[in-house]
């Protein structure tokens, strides 16, 4: 393995095999590098690449990690577990989930199925209500809490109510067998405690565990990497707590406090070199992040030379801020070395604030994308084909079965389904195993049964066609087959008035389909008609891991588009020129002022408020203009706006700070030009 490009931080990260280490990585420090790095460097020590195992908190980290791995040290790389947190806790739990009374099969349940559940379990028919105990429910898992702890230390009446809800719904969950995100932490956490044999076993895997952010862990997942390593402690932990803005969904820098007095003989390296940003950009960042406390003092520097000034922009309203800022970008494409649309960013704090930037886009006929918005797998026809193929891989996974059974629609009707539920509940059944009990006849009618039957009939054999179809071409010819075969084609265009929607919804399929059937392996062609043999799968294996996958990022190839993010979903993200908009007091830091809380929680949510506007200064390479409004919109309101304390603490040069509205003029101007040159070239070749 080749050290080169390596400088001495990185190089000392890389080369602490023996014990604990702790890598604060300041943003656009090479973490990935290192990690990537120190993968090849335990190979060449000697450790098998089978115990080595890397753990990122998102799919695409995951997949840039092992692609980068993959050029480091070549075939071993695939042998590496690289993968989530989550996906780690499926891998126990599919392996050793029978010590707490789990199939192998076990379902992942998905929002709306959880959502749908609490709402039966707390006999209400509002969306609302149930998100809010799923809400309740997700903060006390991450705490390492189950239903009877949260009774027993509820504070009030409505927390007593919900912890009642989660013990109805861990019942239920167990009776489904199945499982919610939280519990793919919680559960292996379980097991690991409670297990000796299966935590030694785990123990012994595990060579080296290394963890990126791990500022964003939860005080479960500390817990679980605890029991993981064991006592030899051999890990290495990546992480920024000046990145640190999860709090709201339970990341606790506690974890990193604790490291030290867990780990007495922990090796701390501080990775200050900045490859990312100029000078005057890191200077802003480093400024900003001043007045929070520290607990590792560092400081980002940079060899990319001073850069432009860091502008601040005052603007009317949301529509003037959303013109200033198309004009900066037509002017900077018109006046630097980057000229595609994928090199500019908008980042604002909370979704509600890309509506204007998008009109204005589109208004300059600029494309662009939303990050952060819905979901390929949020779609309604992807969940429906989800939940068909998770029923083939547990008949017990009731949610999937309800969905499966009514789209498309077959004649079974919601009393037919209220009376198979009851009976299933009287006989403590799954529903599915309801179907095929001798007793049916006696709760639900004759010709209701022969609909229930021939559903059955198919998934069973749906079940056995997918356990044995292996490869890419046979997967393809079995999802077509089974796409006729239920007419989801037809149901489709039936429930759809436009005709162009439910076009877009069948292309959605197809893609759906492509991509399932790409994963079971086989010779696959690339975009350039590359042909690699992968690792061959049956259909079934890949089902079992598609709730895990949040979205089709994996394949998704390089928009050149604009890119309009939130700040919390640009971590880990940077493009040449960055502009941070809507940075007023109320928005960035979000409103904190709340006299209800106390004066401790408030300054802790200032801080973390203030390290989200350092994640968002630290993504851009080469410019950043940070905008705010003189008026903005409040409800149905425009209220005078005052600009964040941020902005101050940026403490920027009064000279160089303005940004000149000329700017604009001749930004279009520019555009102009350019779009009649184009004009001009295209008349001159059809000449």
């Amino acid at each position: 393995m080749s050290s080169a490009g390596l400088n001495l931080a990185q190089l000392e990260a890389v080369n602490h095999l023996g014990g604990p280490c702790l890598v604060l990585a300041g943003a656009g420090s090479g973490k990935t590098r290192v990690i990537t790095h120190k993968i090849a460097r335990l190979i060449q020590a000697g450790l098998e690449a089978n115990r080595i195992a890397a753990i990122t908190f998102t799919n695409k980290a995951a997949a840039e990690m092992r692609e980068r791995a993959g050029h480091l040290v070549g075939r071993d790389a695939r042998k590496v577990l690289i993968c989530t947190f989550h996906a780690l806790g499926v891998r126990l739990l599919r392996e050793d989930g029978a010590a707490l009374g789990l199939k192998p099969q076990f379902s992942i349940l998905d929002t709306d199925d959880i959502t749908s559940l609490l709402k039966d379990c707390g006999s209400t028919t509002d969306a609302a209500t149930a998100r809010q105990w799923q809400w309740t429910i997700s903060a006390w898992k991450s705490a390492g809490l189950n239903g009877a702890a949260a009774l027993a230390q509820a504070r009030d009446e409505a927390e007593r109510s919900t912890a009642l809800i989660m013990q109805r719904y861990e019942e239920r969950l167990v009776a489904y067998q199945a499982v919610d995100f939280d519990d793919l932490i919680a559960l292996p956490l379980k097991l690991l405690r409670e297990h000796d044999a299966v935590r030694e076993r785990w123990q012994q895997k595990m060579g080296h565990v290394l963890v990126d952010e791990y500022q964003d862990t939860n005080a479960t997942q500390y817990e679980l990497l605890k029991l993981l390593v064991g006592e030899r402690a051999r890990f290495t932990a990546v992480g920024d707590d000046d990145q640190s803005i999860y709090g709201w969904r339970g990341a606790t820098l506690d974890n990193l406090k604790r490291l030290p007095q867990d780990y007495p003989q922990l090796k701390v390296i501080k990775l200050e070199q900045n490859y990312r940003s100029t000078s005057a950009i890191l200077r802003a960042a480093n400024n900003v992040i001043g007045p929070n406390p520290k607990l590792f003092p560092k400081t980002l520097w940079s060899e990319l030379g001073e850069g432009e000034p860091v502008r601040v922009v005052d603007c009317d309203n949301e529509e003037h801020e959303a013109e200033r800022a198309v004009a900066r970008i037509q002017s900077l494409r018109a006046n630097s070395a980057h000229k595609e649309w994928r090199d500019f960013a908008i980042l604002y704090r909370a979704n509600h604030q890309a509506r204007a930037f998008e009109q204005s886009l589109r208004r300059a006929q600029i494309p662009y994308k939303v990050s952060g918005g819905q979901s390929f797998f949020d779609k309604a026809e992807i969940r429906d084909l989800c939940a068909w193929l998770r029923l083939l891989v547990n008949n017990d996974d009731d949610p999937a079965f309800l969905r499966s059974a009514t789209t498309p629609k077959r004649g079974i009707g919601h009393t037919t389904l209220q009376q198979l539920g009851g009976f299933a509940t009287q006989y403590k059944l799954s529903l599915f195993e309801a179907l095929f009990s001798h007793s049916l006849p006696s709760a639900v009618s004759n010709r209701a049964i022969g609909a229930l039957h021939e559903f059955g009939r198919q998934v069973n054999e749906l079940e056995y066609r997918a356990r044995h179809t292996v490869g890419h071409e046979a997967a393809r010819a079995f999802l077509n087959e089974w796409l006729k075969d239920i007419g989801y084609e037809q149901h489709l265009y039936d429930n759809e008035d436009n005709e162009k929607v439910a076009a877009a919804r069948w292309t959605n399929v197809m893609e759906f389909c492509d991509w399932v059937a790409g994963r079971c392996g086989g010779q696959i062609e690339d975009a350039a008609g590359t042909s690699t043999e992968t690792e061959r799968k049956t259909l079934l294996e890949v089902v079992q891991t598609i709730a895990l996958i949040s979205t089709l990022s994996e394949r998704e190839q390089d928009q050149n588009v604009v890119t309009l993010s939130t700040l919390h979903a640009s971590k880990g993200l940077e493009w040449p020129h960055v502009v941070l908009v809507g940075v007023n007091e109320g928005l960035l830091p979000f409103k904190v002022d709340d006299d209800e809380l106390p004066g401790e929680v408030q300054q802790q949510r200032i801080q973390e408020e203030r390290r989200l506007m350092y994640v968002g200064i630290t993504r851009a390479q080469r410019t950043l203009a940070v905008s705010w409004l003189k008026r903005r919109k409040k409800g149905r309101e425009s209220v005078p706006g005052a600009a964040s304390r941020f902005i101050a603490e940026m403490a920027l040069d009064k000279e160089t700070v303005k940004e000149d509205p000329r700017e604009k003029l001749k930004a279009l101007r520019a555009e102009f030009a350019q779009r009649a040159k184009a004009a001009s070239d295209t008349q001159k070749a059809q000449a």
